[in-house]
């Protein structure tokens, strides 16, 4: 009972708020009425109106109109007070998101009352903190990168000095082991700080294109394609990188554990889906959430060639979140594995 009664409530603060105001003028005038009824009543035992009259017959149209101009004029200003009260908390969560999506983006006006100026005060001093926090690590991204790289250049050189070609194949294969961990983490760790701007992308050809890459180097990647006649799907408002390396990333996980893989999207109104499908032998129920957190591996064996650092689905993961979608992963009923790329829709494209 308490959950249908909950669902009959208004969703927005300031629909809670004018539904409280309105419910307490209704309790007031119903105080009212009955107050003005007893007094009805004892006029009429006093005998100072006609014996017999009804009671509600004896209400005066005068007050019937008072307490219909009254509520209306409560619900209207109710509207005007609670919408202007509550604009701050709008504003602050359309700036939550805009930082969100971008770190420049604009601060919070400090104006207002005290509690309001207070939150804005706050929400500026944490997104100044968390700008130069990422600053902070782009620069250490780019001493680390320099700093490992270079090590690893002079270690490949040096092993081809090694006259045993036994022994260096096997440096070699570590060097290149090493090389795949650290571009790894710095792909994971640079996440999507890049200055890629958002635009329209036609996403038919960009799976298009990541499927021929894949099928060039021999591996069993299909795609399912619109049927012909089928309109064009309307271009999604994105970042081409950034979802290019998630798709690479899902496709990849897939060939590393199936067969055969097949790709399609399903395009609608609100969303896009880029549904995956394998052959392999699928997640355990337990693991199916887990294995998107970074550098968790199903591998025991931690083969570097088999299942990578662990961060190919914890990249995806983080790229559908800054498209304010998600990633979900499901065994098929047949075997195998189905990872879902859900894009919502509820982006403006900018130049």
């Amino acid at each position: 009972m308490r959950l249908k009664w909950a669902k009959l409530l208004p969703r927005s603060l300031s629909g809670r708020m004018t539904l409280i105001l309105v419910l307490g003028l209704l309790a007031a005038q119903v105080a009212s009425l009955l107050l003005h009824l007893q007094d009805r009543a004892a006029m009429m035992a006093a005998g100072h109106l006609p014996p017999g009259m009804p009671a509600l017959d004896a209400l005066p149209l005068r007050f019937i109109w008072h307490v219909s101009l009254t509520l209306v004029a409560v619900i209207v200003v109710s509207l005007v007070a609670v919408r202007w009260v509550t604009k701050p908390l709008q504003q602050m969560a359309s700036a939550a998101t805009a930082f969100a999506h971008d770190l420049d983006a604009a601060p919070l006006k400090e104006a207002g009352p005290t509690e309001v100026r207070r939150a804005a005060e706050a929400f500026n001093f944490m997104q100044t903190r968390l700008r130069r926090l990422v600053v902070e690590r782009g620069r250490a991204l780019a001493a680390v990168s320099h700093d490992l790289r270079t090590p690893l250049t002079r270690m490949r050189l040096r092993a081809e000095l090694v006259d045993d070609p036994v022994l260096q194949d096997k440096l070699n294969a570590d060097i290149d082991a090493m090389q795949g961990m650290v571009n790894s983490v710095l792909a994971y760790l640079r996440g999507l700080e890049d200055a890629e701007r958002i635009q329209p992308i036609n996403m038919e050809a960009l799976l298009s294109s990541v499927v021929e890459d894949e099928q060039a180097l021999g591996r069993q990647v299909r795609l399912t394609e619109s049927a012909p006649g089928q309109a064009a799907p309307v271009p999604y408002a994105g970042k081409l990188s950034v979802l290019s390396r998630a798709i690479t990333n899902l496709i990849d996980n897939a060939v590393a554990h199936g067969q055969t893989v097949s790709v399609h999207f399903e395009d609608a109104a609100h969303e896009l889906r880029v549904v995956i499908d394998d052959d392999g032998p699928g997640i355990p129920e337990a693991d199916l959430t887990r294995v998107t957190e970074p550098f968790v591996r199903l591998d025991a064996s931690r083969n570097l060639d088999t299942g990578g650092v662990g961060l190919g689905l914890a990249i995806v993961r983080d790229a559908a979140a800054y498209h304010a979608g998600h990633l979900t992963l499901e065994n098929r009923q047949g075997g195998g594995l189905r990872a879902i790329l859900v894009l919502p829709r509820n982006r403006s494209i900018t130049a």
